[in-house]
Order: structure tokens, then C-alpha cells, then sequence
């Protein structure tokens, strides 16, 4: 029998940042949850980072993840809102990283590729696999719902690198 292993996903950007969580063992998956954190435009950046580091530590202390997944950045003609992007980004990679959880990157395609079976699907179709595959869930938007397909992506992708070592140290 496998030992479940809980994986945090994260679709971050500064306005809404996606957060999933489920629980992987061997093949099955387990809804746990799902939800946004949002910071308000027109608040000083700096306000906005320090209320989005508070909401992804509090999802992180409540959940308990063993492993956290987030989405890489893709190129983006608006540099200002790459920047921004980016800056959300190292926020949802530093939380994990100083509770000390092993963090994963992925590209969208691949993620799109690991759930639908297509590196170009839309999000339509993201949040119709990502139902059919936790169907306990209630998912809490678009953001929530490409977070739990970075999650899902990682329980099947990164399980044999990641999850297998975690597994072992909890058993």
C-alpha cells in the first residue's frame, strides 16, 4: 500500500494566486482543497507580495503539503506584467522553501500535456479533466482549477522523483 503523499499546487500571479491540494497514493488522487488568494490593484506592490506571502503561508501551515508544485513562467509581451508575475512567483516559491518543502516547477504545457493529454488545451477543458479526476471537488474558480492540474501534474510527473523519496522518509 502507498503512503499518501500531499501536494500543494500553485497557480500564482499578483492579482489572483490559485492554490490545490491533494493527496496522491500509488494512482489515486484525493481532492483535499482549493482556493484563490486575491491582492487588490491599486495597492502598493509591496503590500500586495507581504499579503500574498501571509495567505500562501497560512494555506501552507494549514494543509500540511509534503511537496509543492508551481507553474513556471511563460514569456509574456507585457514586461511590466511579466515583472509583476515574476515577482508573485518567488513568492509562492519562497514560502514553501523556507517551511522547507521540496518545490517543483512546471512548465503550463507540460501541466496541460500531464492532465488533458494535449499541451494546447484551454482552460475549459483544464477544469473538465481536473473534475472527472477529483470528482469530490468543488473547485473555487479558474485559478484554483489550473492549480490543482499543476498538483495533479506533479502526483503523476514528479511522484517518482520527489514523492517516492517523501514517502519513504514518512513510512
Amino acid at each position: 500500500m502507498s503512503v499518501p503523499i500531499r501536494i500543494l499546487g500553485l497557480d500564482p500571479g499578483l492579482t489572483r494566486t490559485g492554490f490545490g491540494v491533494i493527496e496522491a497514493a500509488g494512482s489515486k488522487l484525493a481532492h483535499i482543497g482549493n482556493g484563490s488568494i486575491a491582492t487588490k490593484a491599486g495597492t502598493p506592490l509591496a503590500e500586495r507580495l507581504a499579503q500574498l506571502y501571509r495567505a500562501l503561508d497560512q494555506v501552507v501551515a494549514h494543509h500540511a503539503p509534503h511537496a509543492v508544485a508551481v507553474e513556471l513562467t511563460f514569456v509574456n509581451a507585457d514586461a511590466g506584467g511579466a515583472l509583476k508575475l515574476g515577482q508573485a512567483r518567488a513568492v509562492a516559491l519562497l514560502v514553501p522553501a523556507l517551511a522547507g518543502l521540496p518545490v517543483a516547477e512546471y512548465a503550463p504545457n507540460l501541466v496541460k500535456k500531464a492532465v488533458v493529454g494535449a499541451g494546447h488545451a484551454d482552460k475549459a477543458q483544464i477544469r473538465m479533466m481536473v473534475e472527472r479526476l477529483l470528482p469530490k471537488a468543488v473547485i473555487d474558480g479558474a485559478d484554483a482549477a489550473d492549480a490543482l492540474a499543476i498538483a495533479i501534474c506533479h502526483a503523476h510527473l514528479g511522484f517518482s522523483r520527489l514523492g517516492r523519496l517523501k514517502a519513504e522518509a514518512l513510512s
